[in-house]
């Protein structure tokens, strides 16, 4: 097997390239690190200075590759037989791309932002760029929710990387700022997601983790 993904269970940006890697069918190894492990520290930092998951190593290659949208991007070069996550028509790509990294900088960032204040101690949070954070996710949500009229998935007639970039925060945001009455497509969007086998599969080999997760109480108790 060639391929080793290192990754935490709980990390959103590893749910994203684990949904890839499950919707294309392709192989690989999971080593499971985790950050507050000295050990496993060293190992993340070697692979990747930046030390944030995911990294994918390619054992065949002796590539590294870091950031999510550029793992997808490497698994569709180099398994071009498997589900393509970005279309190989340039406006339709363009499109799957943009969505990407809207999801990725807006509502995932400002989701993140609450979730690492969460679990910081009382007196070192920081109210003011949480409040910052969900002024984010309110209007990214309501860019979303008009998007999504009539629409099955976030970019093109087909699943996309975009839709494995939004899964993991609408999952995680869904705790923390819940949104199924405000934004009633968003939410139908999120279901038609968590339906998918390869969502199931995240979330299920996740649910050991949850507890950890400084919202969990938030969470639906189907994924508990």
């Amino acid at each position: 097997m060639s391929l080793v993904l290192h990754f935490h269970p709980l990390s959103s940006y590893c749910h994203k390239v684990l949904i890839a890697l499950y919707e294309k069918g392709i192989p690989f190894e999971g080593n499971l690190l985790m950050p507050g492990i000295p050990e496993d520290a060293a190992k993340l930092r070697a692979l990747w200075p930046v030390a944030k998951f995911p990294v994918l190593e390619d054992t065949e290659t002796g590539r590294k590759v870091a950031e999510s949208s550029i793992i997808i991007e490497y698994l569709d070069q180099k398994y071009p037989d498997t589900l393509r996550l970005v279309p190989a028509d340039g406006d339709a790509a363009l499109d799957v791309r943009f969505w990407d990294r809207f999801i990725d900088l807006y509502p995932h960032t400002a989701m993140q932002k609450i979730v690492s204040d969460g679990f910081r101690p009382e007196e070192a949070r920081d109210a003011h760029g949480v409040a910052d954070a969900r002024a984010t996710i309110d209007m990214a949500f309501g860019m979303l929710e008009t998007r999504l009229e009539g629409r099955e998935f976030l970019a093109g007639d087909r699943f996309s990387m975009a839709d494995c970039a939004a899964l993991p925060p609408l999952f995680y945001l869904s705790a923390i700022v819940p949104y199924a009455d405000r934004f009633p497509n968003v939410q139908a969007y999120f279901e038609r997601l968590c339906a998918r086998p390869s969502v199931m599969r995240v979330h299920t080999e996740a649910r050991p983790y949850f507890n950890l997760f400084p919202f969990a109480a938030g969470l639906d108790k189907r994924f508990l």
